[in-house]
């Protein structure tokens, strides 16, 4: 059992189907969190290896030769990359504690459907099995039409269509949660 992660800043989790729309309401919803006055960091889990860097590039043949962790900066960007030496999922909690040095006002979580973490469950009639409403951790749930199962009284319904209500929603969610921290700590 995956234990949740203590953290000094709020973390949703957001969980859906492959095809309901994450990254597009992410793309949306981001600029609207930072308009609010928020700073949102965003975890996204990764279903496949991947490549940041570009072979044939120095910090890439670094990597490759066996720097771990490898970091690249300039004046506008940074990026640490390194390899994982097992196939296991990295550790939700583990990539969270990369986050604390920024001290984010909130950090989305993309991904990891099965860490015990609040979330924002996405429905789209017809993509997935509609169970993924039945989430035990699901704080929201946004949705395209009715709900095709019924949903717990304390979750927050919401319609995936309205970004700004969404927005709002996530915004007052998290200040919620700041609060909470801050008085769990006097």
């Amino acid at each position: 059992m995956k234990e949740p992660p203590n953290c000094a800043f709020p973390v949703l989790g957001v969980a859906a189907w492959s095809g309901t729309g994450k990254t597009t309401l992410l793309e949306q919803l981001l600029p609207r969190l930072r308009a609010l006055g928020l700073s949102v960091a965003v975890i996204k889990h990764a279903h496949h290896q991947f490549e940041v860097d570009q072979p044939g590039k120095d910090s890439y043949q670094l990597r490759k030769a066996g720097a771990a962790p490898m970091l690249v900066a300039s004046s506008r960007r940074l990026a640490l990359m390194m390899d994982l030496p097992t196939e296991e999922e990295p550790d939700l909690a583990y990539l969270l504690s990369l986050m604390a040095p920024h001290a984010p006002d909130l950090v989305i979580v993309e991904g990891f459907k099965a860490w015990p973490i609040a979330k924002l469950v996405l429905y789209r009639e017809g993509i997935g099995d509609a169970h993924i409403l039945d989430d035990p951790h699901g704080v929201g749930v946004a949705l395209s039409g009715a709900a095709p199962v019924p949903l717990r009284e304390d979750v927050m319904r919401l319609n995936l269509d309205d970004i700004d209500g969404i927005a709002r929603w996530v915004f007052d969610w998290a200040a919620e949660q700041r609060h909470s921290l801050i008085d769990s700590k006097r």
